[in-house]
């Protein structure tokens, strides 16, 4: 309408861009936070898993009667026993193995007891048979048309297929015969996704190349090391609706896979999402069907809370990889081609497996004229995958950016310069054919060069390097809606139904105060059940802040418009010369007239007027895709293979930063968890698919004397359609790290690690094998 006032000027920010501290803050630090373990739920009983020893075997009995005759003991539950609609072997739908186990740690029963104690120890004498059979860990080899299969799908849907709950499902994708050709090839059925992005002639691009470099990289699984483990509650309420109490990331996406594995209709599943203590991609959905389905066979409420060690061996964690990556330059340092091939090691269920996102992550923030990526996911007896904060952008930043580094030396150019000779254009297609919008790599380029570390590494002691990467992470895109509700005491709830993982109800509340004039005190993040929350997508790959926060700013706005008009007829002027400052309504620049809006909700309530209360929903957004540089500076300990972390500089575009202390925040924690991918995390299995690190005495941290202070730069290129140009900013953080760590290693040695993460051991090799071709004998 032609009557209404703008919302403020970027120029004109009040509360944008300012610090604040995190609103749950103090009663996380207090303790007073109730995490889904401890809410109190009547009659709730407990239950703990039953996780098999072999990493593929059938399941020839299972002998209960011990653990029921325990005392204490209220069940112990089988496949069999659970009411579950769905056939597919999916992992939500077949939550505990029915014939086949198919990694070790899988769940064959659950026991439920009075208490937690009750069920391990019925848990413990439950008696299962197994007959062993073939194990797959290595996905280059269950490839082979003749490889042993992981798992038999003879019990999937009658199509043949197994739907993923939750997920993308996986197929080739592509342009015309780039599809048809990769479908043609002939694998075994553990390939469960393929792609293939080509265009051009890259072979004949790298023939004509000055310089060409190839690398092959391998990484590791790796756990989200989540403080809070999964935790899930169950029940049927008194009007017949399932309710599931859950530390989940997303309430909706969790209420459809629960719904579609039990065959309820979703307005009889209520999901109530508890406070997360930490996920980082882990908690989209897992236990949920079983504890749900056990406290409908049971008719009362059940809860599930995993041990660490449970965590290690029978959840979702981030897959390995193995990449091979070749790619070309001419003299002036332009990118001619790149040729990729990813094999990604799906494990057991491949519902997360990231195959068709990393073969457009390997090719990095750059222009490439010509490129081929070949992509597939692989089924192995491991864990089933699941995603991991920027899943698949570290290990493929390791690959590409130890490459570009490696070429820029044989180009004897600055990595820097190299990388900024060869940035996206806006407009023109990623390997999707997804438009490139404008991104930072330019100021972040900027932000690294200008560092004193880097400009001086060339003057470093022997065995200390500096070493640069680049990352990115296209970000998500979703649509939304929330509610703007304004109370008759002048604050303001903004609801939604997001789980509040990395403080993005701070950032919510920046986003209302902003538009209505208020503190940002006076705004509330209230976060409902799916009964009655509006439509919102879950927490995970950069969208909340992005996505959700433009239906705020609709909402808000929606709100701000009802608050003029009513503060118009009150003081009898027109609505484009009213303004909203510092929680009040005023004519404009006559501050003696306002109305604060606690009075004016209270009087537009006696007028008869409508409640004060906006809603917005919105369409998906273009990409805005993140990019974040690091510059890593180590210490090489040449008898050890030790590598200390002396410095570390993040850099990274954020599109705007609603609240820099929270901003910084995420670069920290992301940075720190790309020094555990780079130096520490693995899980490792043994060729028999046992898990070999299911501890933290076995699985490595990094520590706080392992990681030195971060030092972080914001950059900003805003987004067109990110409310006030934010962008998500919890991905990219993590990205490249590893990379730089490696560089510096590199730079420090003279040695390329091609294997994460980068352990003394593997360290050491890497330089007694250098010393070995520098005496002259054979490696």
């Amino acid at each position: 309408m032609t009557n209404e006032a703008p919302a403020a000027a970027p120029n004109e920010l009040r509360v944008i861009g300012r610090s604040r501290p995190r609103p749950d803050s103090e009663a996380k630090v207090r303790g007073r936070t109730r995490f889904g373990e401890d809410r109190v739920v009547p009659g709730v009983v407990h239950g703990r898993l039953v996780l098999s020893p072999y990493a593929h075997a059938v399941i020839e009995s299972i002998d209960v009667a011990a653990a029921q005759a325990l005392p204490g003991t209220i069940a112990v539950l089988t496949a069999a026993d659970l009411p579950i609609a769905s056939t597919s072997r999916d992992r939500l739908a077949e939550p505990l193995a029915r014939s086949e186990v198919i990694f070790a740690g899988q769940p064959v029963a659950f026991a439920i007891g009075v208490t937690p104690e009750d069920a391990a120890d019925a848990a413990e004498a439950v008696s299962i048979s197994y007959r062993p059979l073939p194990v797959t860990t290595d996905p280059r080899a269950a490839m082979a048309e003749d490889a042993p299969l992981v798992r038999d799908d003879s019990s999937a849907d009658s199509n043949g297929t197994t739907p993923a709950m939750g997920a993308a499902q996986h197929a080739a994708v592509g342009g015309g015969g780039e599809a048809d050709e990769i479908a043609a090839e002939r694998w075994s059925e553990n390939v469960t996704g393929r792609q293939l992005y080509r265009s051009n002639d890259p072979a004949a691009a790298l023939a004509g190349a000055a310089a060409v470099v190839s690398t092959a990289i391998r990484s590791s699984w790796v756990h989200q090391s989540h403080l809070e483990p999964q935790v899930t509650t169950a029940w049927v309420d008194e009007n017949d609706v399932l309710v599931v109490e859950a530390s989940a990331q997303g309430t909706f996406s969790l209420r459809a896979d629960v719904s579609n594995a039990l065959g309820w209709p979703q307005h009889r599943v209520r999901v109530v999402g508890t406070p997360l203590g930490g996920a980082f991609g882990a908690k989209w959905g897992l236990f949920e069907p079983l504890v749900a389905a056990s406290a409908i066979r049971l008719g009362r409420p059940v809860r599930l809370s995993l041990e660490r060690g449970e965590e290690l061996r029978s959840t979702n964690p981030s897959q390995a990889f193995q990449m091979d990556v070749r790619l070309g330059a001419d003299a002036d340092g332009r990118f001619t081609g790149l040729q990729a091939l990813v094999v990604a090691d799906a494990g057991a269920y491949e519902d997360y497996s990231m195959e068709e996102f990393v073969a457009i992550l390997v090719g990095g923030p750059y222009a490439w004229p010509a490129y081929e990526v070949r992509s597939y996911g692989v089924r192995t007896n491991r864990f089933g995958s699941g995603p991991y904060r920027g899943p698949g952008a570290p290990q493929s930043a390791f690959a590409l950016e130890t490459a570009i580094d490696e070429l820029a030396e044989r180009l004897e150019l600055d990595p820097l310069e190299l990388r900024r000779r060869n940035p996206t254009v806006p407009g023109t297609p990623m390997f999707d054919d997804e438009p490139w919008p404008e991104v930072g790599l330019e100021g972040v380029l900027d932000a690294l060069a200008a560092d004193p570390l880097w400009q001086r590494r060339a003057s470093l002691p022997p065995g200390e390097g500096v070493g640069a990467a680049i990352g990115w992470w296209p970000g998500a895109k979703d649509a939304a809606a929330a509610v703007c509700r304004v109370s008759n005491d002048g604050t303001i709830q903004v609801v939604t139904g997001v789980a509040d993982m990395s403080g993005v109800s701070a950032g919510f509340a920046t986003i209302a105060a902003e538009i209505l004039g208020v503190d940002p005190e006076r705004v509330d993040h209230v976060a409902v059940d799916t009964a009655s929350a509006p439509p919102s997508p879950g927490s995970g790959g950069s969208t909340i802040t992005y996505s959700v926060g433009r239906a705020i700013q609709a909402a808000a706005e929606d709100a701000r418009t009802q608050l003029l008009r009513a503060a118009a007829i009150q003081l009898e002027i027109d609505v484009a010369d009213l303004e909203l400052v510092e929680g009040a309504v005023q004519p404009l620049g006559t501050p003696d007239r306002a109305i604060p809006i606690a009075k004016l909700v209270r009087s537009n309530a006696r007028a008869g007027g409508a409640p004060i209360e906006g809603h917005g929903a919105t369409v998906r957004p273009s990409l805005a895709p993140q990019v974040a540089g690091a510059i890593a500076h180590v210490r090489v300990d040449a008898e050890t293979g030790e590598v200390e972390l002396l410095d570390f500089h993040l850099a990274q575009d954020v599109g705007r930063a609603l609240n820099p202390a929270l901003v910084e925040g995420q670069m920290r924690g992301g940075a720190v968890q790309s020094v555990g991918f780079g130096l520490f995390e693995a899980l490792v299995h043994d060729a028999g698919g046992q898990v070999l690190t299911g501890s933290f005495l076995d699985y490595a941290l990094p520590r706080a004397d392992d990681v030195p202070s971060i030092r972080t730069t914001i950059v900003e290129v805003p987004s067109p359609d990110g409310a006030f140009g934010v962008k998500g900013i919890g991905e990219s953080p993590t990205v490249p790290g590893a990379a730089a760590i490696a560089n510096a290693i590199a730079a420090a040695t003279g040695v390329r690690l091609r294997e994460l993460p980068m352990t003394p051991a593997r360290v050491w090799a890497a330089l007694q094998a250098r010393d070995t071709v520098l005496a002259g004998e054979p490696a």
